[in-house]
């Protein structure tokens, strides 16, 4: 049985669909109930839903064989999986953003806030600017309105509510995406139907290209 983890919300449903049309159908998934597991033994698949950041974490502990997280989760967390495939779905960036009326200080550190702590420094220390980071779990945008921070380090999909705060971003930080990952254990052990699944969905991304 390959256990499969997926986002809750519609990028898993998403995703789902593509698993389906790559033969690991598992019809119970879209009947109307608060069930978290579902399994079809005919296919040899069981999927769970489990919160997008989580994933991962499902992933790496050998919880879930394979499943689908943001490249932003990857590069904040570092797990210890494979990236098997970009699925070209859930796409948004990771951009610097602040008041339009913004510039930087140099003589001082830049005041960041982000939830991407590790991400937000990876990219000030490429660029050699002194930074000083404001670790938020939410309401990124009103850190700079309230004098918190000079700018801020988040994911921007359509830009709407950066411009119904009154901020621009500045800066693109990296390209993020949905990705596919396996288990390192897993890999070995299962390796046939992960290949099967990679292959079966790497074809529905190559036709959408």
């Amino acid at each position: 049985m390959l256990n499969v983890a997926l986002p809750k919300g519609r990028l898993g449903e998403k995703v789902y669909d593509m698993f389906e049309r790559a033969g690991f159908e598992c019809p119970s998934i879209k009947e109307q109930n608060r069930k978290l597991i579902f399994e079809n033994p005919e296919a040899g698949v069981r999927y769970f839903w489990v919160k997008p950041s989580d994933v991962a974490i499902y992933v790496e502990r050998g919880a879930a064989d394979i499943g689908v997280a943001g490249k932003d989760i990857l590069l904040e967390y570092e797990p210890a999986v494979y990236e098997l495939l970009d699925l070209g779905i859930g796409k948004c960036r990771m951009a610097v953003a602040a008041p339009a009326d913004f510039v930087d200080n140099p003589q001082r550190a830049l005041r960041v806030a982000t939830k991407f702590s590790k991400i937000a420094g990876d990219y000030y220390a490429g660029t050699g600017r002194d930074i000083d980071i404001i670790h938020l779990n939410g309401s990124i945008e009103i850190a700079p309105i309230l004098g918190l921070s000079d700018v801020i380090v988040d994911i921007v999909e359509t830009g709407s509510t950066l411009r119904e705060n009154n901020l621009k971003v500045f800066e693109s930080v990296v390209p993020i995406s949905a990705r596919l990952i396996a288990n390192k254990a897993s890999f070995k052990f299962k390796n046939e139907e992960i290949v099967r699944a990679v292959e079966g969905i790497s074809r529905l991304t190559e036709e959408k290209q």
